[in-house]
């Protein structure tokens, strides 16, 4: 994976909001239900699909553009509502991980799908 300049993405998102006076309507609770709803649309392109066909999606450069497509959409959004409640990303990432250590501890996760209530 390469680095993300994320400062700098931030800022290409805003100016393309600011452009288009599209602030107005990217509430935190739009912002949400939108995450959403482009997170479902990543999900249906591989509704129908086996485990095997799901992992060959980068072979069939159309279906991958419409992978990327979507996750792209799902980060710009991700990235609206971290700028909006000037959150510290970094920081929620890495404390998150501290927690789900404690929940997800080696010796009871490793090779497991099991949620951690079931441990």
């Amino acid at each position: 994976m390469k680095n993300i300049d994320l400062v700098s993405l931030n800022k290409d998102i805003e100016t393309f909001v600011q452009e288009r006076d599209w602030d107005k309507f990217h509430s935190l609770k739009n912002l949400s239900i939108a995450l959403s709803v482009e997170s479902s649309e990543l999900l249906e392109i591989f509704q129908w699909l086996s485990e095997e066909e799901a992992a060959k999606i980068t072979q069939d450069p159309e279906k991958f553009q419409k992978v990327q497509d979507e996750v792209a959409d799902i980060f710009v959004y991700l990235l609206r509502i971290v700028s909006k409640t000037n959150m510290d990303l970094e920081a929620a990432v890495k404390s998150k991980m501290k927690k789900n250590g404690a929940k997800y501890p080696v010796e009871l996760a490793r090779g497991n799908a099991k949620k951690y209530d079931e441990f």
